[in-house]
């Protein structure tokens, strides 16, 4: 194909791909030829034959929309930043960072119906933005006082899932469930529901995972599987886990997959619009792999420079996402420089707010562990509970002798 003439735009020609290739420092698998990308690190727009149908799909982006994508990376990167903070000071036990990787939960997560049912794993903050979770709850279940912090069927948004890979069995009986409500396929665009479960590249290699991966299939469940192949599953690379592109793993199953640019928030998008298009007409399941980079650690505990190189990290550096669309946003005019003085603004205020939120947390009370034991009420824990109660009041002068008296003396 002949270059295109657009401005800002490139062919398949280019060389710069902003993917790992033989030569980099720390590369892992071979580049698939079918990555789809719509956007360079260097801002330029990818025009090609085979990528039509997917530029189509973010044809209707326009400046204002561009700039929000950009706007929610940004404020995402500022709470991760804050986040980490924060732990370091002590304020919250731990942190998982999702440095790097803005643009496919930003991308993926923009995509969603308000009806689609969204299972992450723990690092995606920035889903749980785009589905209208307040960031600061998400701190409460890192600050250890809460199991997650807000309302899943509020949001759509499941609880983060601590055990690796176990929530996509979840997902895929949520849609196996979404098929049986007969939500699927009705041709009502806001009826037809579809269900996505996130995860990373590491845990592919758990059991859970392929088990989603067969019930999915078999039932061609409306569930789309997309795999943050970040290329660390903490200190694990992912040429210690899989031989080819882990998409194409999901070919022995039976689900048709795609690898994308993950550092290209355009390319997430319409690579999610269009399995959640296949998922809600009754298509069936769709695994998407994100071919991405954590640039941070792999939670706050950890120390990446004792297994990869300040190389590769520099080389990943500069196809920073949130660089890639702002250097569009300035090909294409459409960026505003008082418009990112209001952004920094907002993202000091977002800072500030996380800082005054997370310090004036308390202590969650004993007695809440007995809160979400079973859906309702148990006669068990009821027990449990009373038995607590006249244990703690038995610390008193008042309550020793209440219990006293009820045991008939001395205990």
């Amino acid at each position: 194909m002949a270059a295109s003439t657009d401005p800002g735009t490139t062919d398949t020609g280019t060389t710069d791909t902003g993917t790992a290739d033989a030569t980099d420092t720390g590369a892992t698998l071979p580049v698939d030829a079918d990555l789809l990308q719509l956007l360079t690190p260097t801002g330029a727009r990818v025009v090609t034959p085979e990528n039509a149908a997917y530029r189509e799909r973010v044809a209707h982006l326009d400046a204002d929309a561009l700039r929000g994508l950009y706007r929610d990376m940004v404020l995402t990167r500022r709470f991760d930043d804050e986040s980490t903070s924060l732990q370091r000071q002590g304020e919250l036990g731990l942190f998982p960072q999702a440095l790097g990787q803005e643009a496919a939960q930003i991308g993926s997560g923009r995509a969603l119906a308000p009806q689609d049912y969204v299972f992450p794993s723990y690092r995606e903050h920035g889903v749980a933005w785009t589905r209208g979770v307040d960031v600061a709850d998400v701190l409460r279940q890192f600050r250890g006082i809460d199991h997650g912090g807000w309302d899943p069927d509020e949001h759509n948004f499941h609880l983060y899932t601590l055990v690796i890979g176990s929530h996509t069995l979840h997902a895929t009986g949520y849609a196996m469930g979404v098929q049986r409500d007969g939500l699927v396929g009705t041709g009502d665009a806001t009826k037809d529901t579809a269900v996505v479960t996130y995860f990373g590249d590491g845990a592919t290699s758990q059991g859970d995972v392929n088990e989603a991966l067969v019930f999915a299939a078999v039932n061609e469940s409306p569930v789309v599987f997309f795999c943050q192949n970040n290329q660390w599953a903490i200190s694990e690379p992912t040429t210690k886990q899989s031989r080819v592109p882990i998409h194409q793993r999901a070919h022995g199953f039976g689900i048709p997959s795609l690898r994308v640019d993950g550092n290209d928030v355009l390319a997430c998008y319409a690579a999610t619009a269009e399995a959640l298009e296949r998922a809600r007409s009754g298509g069936g399941p769709t695994f998407i792999e994100a071919y991405t980079y954590r640039m941070g650690a792999h939670t706050t505990s950890d120390d990446p420079t004792r297994y990869r190189t300040s190389e590769q990290e520099e080389l990943w550096r500069r196809r920073d996402p949130i660089d890639r669309l702002r250097l569009l946003l300035e090909v294409e005019g459409a960026w505003d420089e008082r418009w990112a003085a209001d952004l920094e603004a907002e993202g000091d205020a977002l800072g500030e707010r996380l800082r005054t939120f997370v310090r004036g947390l308390g202590r969650p009370s004993t007695e809440s562990m007995f809160e979400h034991v079973y859906a309702t009420e148990h006669a068990v824990v009821t027990a449990e509970r009373r038995w607590f109660e006249e244990y703690e009041a038995s610390f008193t002068d008042e309550g020793a002798s209440r219990t006293h008296d009820q045991h008939g003396g001395a205990r």
